[in-house]
């Protein structure tokens, strides 16, 4: 036993004195700053920081309570709507703040669908537990109409941002704007100013299309059927909502990158002034509990979304949970830099089939949306995008699974700029089923011509167990897989369901990658540049001052500390002598000083773990320490 466990102890060391390794396509450089490196066709992994609330750099704000309401006996649709109408009914602050509705702890039966239809409003419950005691419940009951949504936040529409200002419609006369560019020249810059929000629009051309093999829909082979045909002209137009930061002449610079090449030969791309038609902005969803009345198994007659974010930007959903929905937990259209931060969508009641079981779900134009530390259950594709070509920018932070049926995914027809940003399968793939639990790939004639489902897209520091994580390659595009973990990375078939290229594929199984996240990384890079005197010297700070852990070695429990020089979030991924990851530990928001975080000698699913040597792997920001940890019982 002793000689065990000193080949442990040796292994663990070598595992400590083993480097940190850096992506050769993305990495720090001698000046402390992320280097990106283009292929011959000029693609890079983009700058993905732009996702959530505010563009990522402004925190979510703690809004006042302003009214408070009770739950009473029956239907509450209309009571809860009546209060919302009181306080959208307020006058806004100087920042467009109307206050917080609070719905104290209860259930409140929900037979209609309740509209969160006023900017600067907050519905906010007081715990998303299942005790009516100390939790908000909003249960939704009976099914008329059909398969109806229960909350509805933002004005409600899908208009995909097409009303446009009169007058301001001009082309893009840059030969080439290459993905991840913030910059391009127009014919006539004279209708825009500073500030504006602009649509820019690349149309579906007969070019395009040929270009990306229309598609890629695998039409005519071994099971597809006559529909599943070749995209057509004019259907995948590529969308980008963005802000106007700077005018140089008739040259303009926006907030946030775009996420695919445009190239002027293949199709004559143009902007306009959005005119934001019925569009609200900044609005809250917290702490509250939406639970669908079902009969259970496959029973399809209930409400079918617990939460739709439609018609809205600048908004926010944290510690919330949705449990029995049909379709989706959250379901996003026309939706723009908003967080979704420590949200569960559990354990869908429906047919498994498609349209269905979407836990969080990226819908048609939805762009800058940020999923943090958020856990899904039980559904088919649980991180998707359905978006098509309208989508991009969005990122899965931090994010859990299990009991997934299927792989989470860019599912249809060319959604950019997607980042799986340590994503973890906590089970692996179900017995019997595909064990594919994370696609950033081509799928042909599936979902009649869905093709290809992603483009420009990023699988980093990502684990789906023993399952398999599917990276290819779409013409004139990208697709990355960069630090994950699983039986089989790869774009190859028999593993990939439809033969194309390999994407770019690098360290598989291959721990301690710099930076841990990719996503946080290129935040605190903007927030330092943001606030670092122009010719200053930019230098990497140093999160973490001290780190330890006691007692070590441990029998019960010991407590990881460190102590922050400053706010941060704060992930302990726990490993064993075979490099396997063991344990993952969150501790977001933690201010600046000591921290602290027990562990008890157990796995993710609790059970204890044998006598030996650990390697703990303490991550605040950028900045990463090992520290070993030695379990005696």
């Amino acid at each position: 036993m002793m000689r065990l466990l000193w080949f442990e102890i040796l292994l663990v060391w070598a595992s400590l004195a083993q480097p940190r390794w850096q992506s050769a396509i993305v990495y720090y450089g001698a000046d402390s700053l992320l280097h990106y490196v283009r292929d011959a066709a000029g693609n890079c992994i983009p700058d993905f920081s732009y996702a959530g609330y505010r563009g990522g750099l402004e925190q979510i704000p703690e809004i006042p309570v302003v009214r408070r309401i009770q739950p009473i006996a029956g239907d509450n649709t209309t009571h809860i709507q009546n209060a919302i109408q009181e306080v959208g009914n307020l006058p806004p602050d100087a920042n467009g703040w109307r206050g917080a509705l609070l719905l104290e702890a209860g259930r409140y039966e929900v037979r209609g669908t309740i509209y969160l239809n006023f900017s600067g409003v907050v519905l906010r419950g007081v715990g998303d537990g299942e005790d009516t005691l100390t939790s908000t419940i909003l249960w939704g009951r009976g099914d008329s109409p059909h398969q109806r949504t229960i909350l509805v936040a933002g004005g409600g529409g899908t208009t995909k941002w097409a009303d446009k200002v009169q007058g301001t419609q001009t082309n893009i006369t840059s030969d080439t704007i290459l993905v991840g560019e913030r910059a391009f020249d127009v014919a006539n810059s004279a209708p825009f100013r500073v500030g504006d929000n602009i649509i820019i629009y690349h149309p579906c051309t007969e070019a395009w299309l040929q270009a990306i093999d229309y598609g890629g829909t695998h039409t005519g082979e071994s099971g597809a059927e006559p529909d599943d045909v070749p995209w057509a002209v004019g259907s995948q137009p590529l969308v980008f909502n963005r802000y106007i930061t700077a005018i140089d002449g008739n040259r303009i610079s926006i907030d946030a990158p775009l996420f695919n090449t445009l190239i002027k030969t293949l199709a004559q791309s143009y902007i306009y002034k959005y005119a934001r038609a019925g569009l609200k902005t900044r609005i809250g969803v917290e702490n509250l509990r939406i639970d669908i009345e079902t009969s259970g198994g496959e029973d399809e007659n209930h409400a079918w979304q617990a939460l739709d974010l439609f018609l809205i930007e600048d908004a926010w959903v944290a510690n919330c949970t949705f449990l029995h929905f049909g379709q989706s937990g959250i379901r996003c259209n026309t939706a723009s830099r908003i967080t979704v931060s420590n949200c569960r969508a559990l354990d869908p009641v429906s047919l498994i089939e498609g349209e269905r079981r979407y836990n969080f779900n990226i819908y048609t134009a939805s762009q800058q949306i940020l999923f943090k530390e958020c856990h899904a259950t039980n559904g088919r594709h649980h991180y998707v995008s359905n978006g098509t070509t309208w989508t991009s920018g969005c990122v899965f932070l931090d994010c859990t699974s299990a009991g997934a049926y299927t792989s989470s995914e860019g599912h249809r027809r060319w959604s950019m700029g997607l980042l799986w940003d340590n994503h973890v399968e906590q089970d692996g793939p179900r017995a019997g089923l595909n064990p594919r639990l994370l696609g950033l790939y081509n799928r042909g004639y599936y979902g009649t011509s869905h093709g290809w489902g992603v483009a420009h897209s990023v699988a980093w520091n990502c684990d789906v167990a023993n399952g398999d994580l599917i990276v290819q390659k779409p013409p004139t595009a990208q697709n990355y897989a960069i630090g994950c973990y699983g039986a089989h990375i790869t774009g190859n078939q028999p593993w990939a369901p439809f033969a194309e290229p390999e994407g770019y594929v690098e360290g598989s199984n291959r721990a301690l990658i710099e930076p841990r996240s990719l996503y946080l990384a290129q935040l605190e890079e903007r927030r330092r540049q943001n606030l670092t005197v122009v010719g200053a010297k930019s230098t990497m700070p140093s999160a973490i001052s001290v780190c330890y852990s006691y007692p070590n070695p441990f029998n019960n429990a010991t407590n990881i500390v460190m102590e922050l020089a400053g706010p941060a979030d704060v992930t302990i991924q726990i490993y064993d002598f075979r490099g396997q990851r063991v344990r993952r530990l969150t501790l977001p928001h933690r201010p600046a000083g000591m921290v602290q975080a027990p562990w008890d000698g157990s796995d993710d699913d609790g059970h204890r773990l044998a006598s030996g040597v650990y390697l703990g792997v303490v991550t605040a920001g950028t900045q990463r320490i090992p520290i070993k940890l030695l379990l005696l019982k």
